[in-house]
């Protein structure tokens, strides 16, 4: 197997594992809320980049924390975790499966009204 297959499939299984971590507020995992902003993987090592909905996000410690525990726990790889505040997280950065999870949650499309709100806020001089 090329040591990209052996990348690509441990990309894979990184990213189900952060499938199953869901942030605690909001009830949607790290992954499809769109908060993982970037996956390296090479030999045994992860390195993530993610954001938080809010830089005053009360779960900052701990949801890189989560992230971590459970890539070693479950996978067994050493973890790089880097909280990253540029680009701020928008509703846009959700997955489809994402944005269909928090339609079925909250009963209303975040992605569409983010996106009227956006729209609305152009202004013409």
């Amino acid at each position: 197997m090329s040591s990209t297959g052996g990348a690509d499939d441990l990309k894979k299984k990184v990213i189900e594992v952060l499938e199953t971590i869901a942030d605690p507020e909001i009830g949607i995992d790290v992954y499809n809320l769109g908060l993982v902003y970037g996956i390296e993987v090479a030999g045994g090592k992860v390195k993530i980049k993610m954001g938080l909905t809010t830089p005053f996000c009360p779960l900052a410690n701990i949801l890189p924390m989560m992230v971590d525990e459970e890539l070693k726990k479950r996978l067994g790889v050493e973890v790089e975790i880097e909280l990253v505040y540029d680009p701020p997280w928008n509703p846009l950065m959700m997955t489809e499966k994402g944005r269909r999870m928090f339609i079925e949650r909250y009963g209303y499309d975040i992605v569409g009204e983010y996106k009227k709100q956006m729209e609305s806020e152009k202004f013409e001089y």
